[in-house]
């Protein structure tokens, strides 16, 4: 029992001399996990926090959008994109407050909120869906080359009739019917063959002599 006894008693003193050496480590190291489990709980609470803060506020904005109320589209949209730019919802209601500012009139806030989508959407196809947006802008306000230069980005292939549709209509306002039959062609063959929005592009075609 005295050898059991002396190897307990080694085994304890070898536990001793470890703890004195390495205890600043381990408490360190325990410190930064509770620090980082911590650091994960408390995110998750202030992103769940984030989204539903937002997601109250898109409610209201397609409350304000259903009843008219381009001025309260607009205030909240700008709010939901200042105060809560990572939400999903912040794209949503960029994009409902640059209609709601073209709508209105306001040409400068509808460019700002469509290219802040362009700089800050998810994914390629909404950053296209915007730059889109943004070129008819330009083109209502007579800034022909600048929507060129929109138009001619690299963009998704689902999106390519609206493309050349759009820069047909831009380079008919340039009096370049030519091209603009050349664009307008190109709308037509990358349009879905039963689509209402392929007729409407054979309209265009036919008002510039362009063959079936």
């Amino acid at each position: 029992m005295a050898v059991y006894d002396l190897e307990e008693q080694e085994q304890i003193d070898e536990i001793k001399a470890w703890w004195q050496q390495y205890r600043k480590l381990v408490l360190l190291v325990v410190v930064a996990a509770a620090v980082t489990v911590g650091g994960i709980q408390g995110w998750r609470y202030y992103h769940n926090k984030q989204a539903l803060e937002a997601g109250e506020l898109y409610l209201q904005l397609q409350g304000a959008v259903g009843g008219g109320d381009q001025k309260k589209v607009q205030d909240i949209a700008v709010l939901l994109v200042e105060k809560y730019p990572r939400t999903g919802y912040a794209v949503f209601a960029a994009f409902a407050g640059a209609k709601a500012a073209f709508d209105g009139g306001d040409a400068a806030g509808a460019k700002a909120r469509l290219q802040w989508v362009v700089d800050n959407g998810k994914d390629d196809e909404t950053r296209d869906i915007a730059r889109l947006r943004l070129a008819a802008v330009l083109l209502d306000e007579k800034k022909f080359d600048e929507a060129l230069r929109l138009l001619e980005t690299k963009h998704a292939d689902t999106l390519s009739a609206l493309y050349a549709d759009l820069k047909g209509d831009v380079l008919m306002a340039q009096g370049k019917a030519q091209d603009a039959r050349g664009a307008y062609q190109l709308a037509l063959d990358k349009s879905e063959a039963k689509s209402a929005y392929r007729a409407l592009i054979q309209i265009k075609l036919d008002a510039l002599g362009g063959v079936k």
